[in-house]
């Protein structure tokens, strides 16, 4: 008996993820496309998006709003992507050079964290700072801040991406850094006065 219960619930869930999937599939790809620039990267979203359903479902948390959810876990997936596309591109980041035109990496330009728990402790609430500051800029200010600066996508690509005018994305990208700027200068100002 236990097990034609289970079974059942199983037949249930089944066809309400099947449900959900048809109904959102559309709706969903749309809004995760708009948003990142690679096409290959938003359908790994997508697919990550309908397995956590999926997953929520055999582990018996029934999802009550699924369409809400469903956005809310594909904006998490798409701020996942961004971050570490941002920390892919700070390793990969144009060279700078000091006084004696020597190459400074993004690691030098961070305290380092072998000059002991003061160095340390800098370098992690500097990170912190620029991820803090990304997440307060609006979405559109922050998505084309770090497509262009930090992966490296022309506003040409973007436009077309997005169906935005480059000079829209020019502007957003304007107010991105001057909102930065403003931002993380009380940090930057705290450490290099020591």
């Amino acid at each position: 008996m236990d097990e034609a219960l289970r079974n059942g619930r199983m037949a249930q869930q089944d066809q309400r993820i099947s449900d959900a999937v048809r109904r959102e599939y559309p709706s969903l790809r749309a809004f995760i496309r708009k948003r990142v620039v690679d096409q290959s990267d938003a359908e790994d979203i997508l697919q990550e998006v309908f397995f956590e359903l999926v997953e929520a479902y055999r582990l018996m948390k029934p999802v009550e709003q699924v369409t809400a959810w469903l956005f809310r876990v594909a904006r998490n997936r798409i701020t996942d992507l961004f971050r570490r596309k941002t920390r892919e591109a700070r390793a990969a980041e144009p060279a700078k050079f000091n006084d004696e035109g020597e190459e400074l990496l993004l690691d030098e330009l961070l305290p380092s964290p072998d000059a002991g728990p003061d160095a340390v402790y800098a370098r992690r609430v500097m990170l912190e700072a620029l991820d803090d500051a990304l997440d307060e800029l609006p979405e559109e200010q922050r998505e084309v801040f770090i497509a262009h600066e930090l992966m490296g996508y022309s506003f040409k690509d973007l436009a077309e991406q997005s169906g935005t005018t480059v000079n829209t994305l020019l502007s957003r990208k304007h107010y991105a850094v001057l909102h930065l700027r403003e931002r993380l200068q009380s940090v930057y100002d705290e450490f290099t006065r020591r």
